[in-house]
């Protein structure tokens, strides 16, 4: 039996659906003792194990292994490949989702070309670099508040370019660190961050504007502008609801999707935590 096809074997703690997000899909799954089959998919899957250890066995690619399968332990299952997994306890894990299009384009970012990519099955992996992006992932979909969107694309790149990079072949050197962006670019990203504060904008979106590829614009972004590229966003964010919330008759809530915040409270959280204050302390100060 297709374990995964009962919703009781496999339940949804936390999922990423419905932030809105490119590339990269992120589910904290509980999933039920014994034996569970995981069809193959059209994305690359990581699952990366949470919390205590279970005795499991694996059969995928052809091969068998038994093992203790601790926190943290990772398994990378590559796009089609399908397998069976038998814990002897409940367990949860944090399921990563990536599409070929993403691992695609982080090879690009690499100098890499996408056809000379082997992603190979790996279980058991222990990788510092990865599981750091991963609980970066998970405390995403947990936040009652989530972070801009340009922050899931750094953390969708960064796990890709590092799968990537581990599968062996050297990546070019880095940019000169003192490098940045032409004056022509930087007017070009600001005055688009402008006039586009009321959508979501993606690294990709920004990238274009600038003419580079994602993994050059962000350091050169940050050299110029003096921090990240999501970072940026949310300050120009804040400083237009603020200009807003002083000088318009305008509902706090309508002033929120003004100025591209999810909602009044995620506007809230960002001023508080740029400014120090408050929508409703701004108001009244200007009152």
């Amino acid at each position: 039996m297709d374990r995964l096809s009962n919703a009781n074997a496999a339940s949804t703690l936390l999922s990423s659906r419905d932030r809105g997000w490119t590339g990269l899909e992120a589910e904290f799954l509980h999933i039920q003792a014994g034996r569970t089959h995981v069809p193959g998919s059209r994305t690359h899957r990581l699952g990366i194990h949470f919390g205590r250890a279970v005795n499991a066995h694996c059969q995928c690619d052809g091969r068998h292994y038994r093992r203790q399968q601790k926190h943290g332990d990772i398994d990378v299952v590559p796009a089609g490949l399908d397998g069976w997994w038998e814990d002897d306890r409940d367990c949860t894990i944090l399921r990563l989702n990536i599409r070929p299009e993403l691992l695609n384009a982080a090879a690009r970012e690499l100098g890499r070309d996408p056809e000379t990519v082997s992603l190979a099955p790996k279980f058991q992996l222990r990788d510092p670099r990865i599981e750091s992006i991963a609980w970066a992932i998970k405390a995403e979909i947990e936040a009652i508040i989530p972070s801009d969107r340009t922050y899931a694309d750094m953390l969708g790149m960064a796990l890709a370019i590092r799968l990537v990079e581990s599968d062996g072949q050297k990546r070019f050197e880095p940019a000169d660190a003192r490098a940045t962006l032409t004056s022509r670019q930087q007017r070009r990203l600001a005055e688009f961050i402008e006039d586009h504060i009321d959508q979501s904008l993606s690294l990709a979106d920004l990238a274009a504007v600038a003419g580079l590829s994602v993994s050059h614009l962000k350091p050169l972004f940050r050299a110029t502008f003096g921090m990240p590229v999501h970072r940026y966003v949310l300050t120009r964010r804040v400083e237009r609801a603020r200009l807003l919330l002083m000088a318009a008759n305008m509902p706090v809530a309508q002033v929120a999707l003004e100025t591209g915040f999810a909602h009044q409270s995620h506007m809230a959280h960002w001023m508080r935590r740029i400014l120090g204050l408050t929508p409703g302390m701004i108001t009244r100060m200007h009152s």
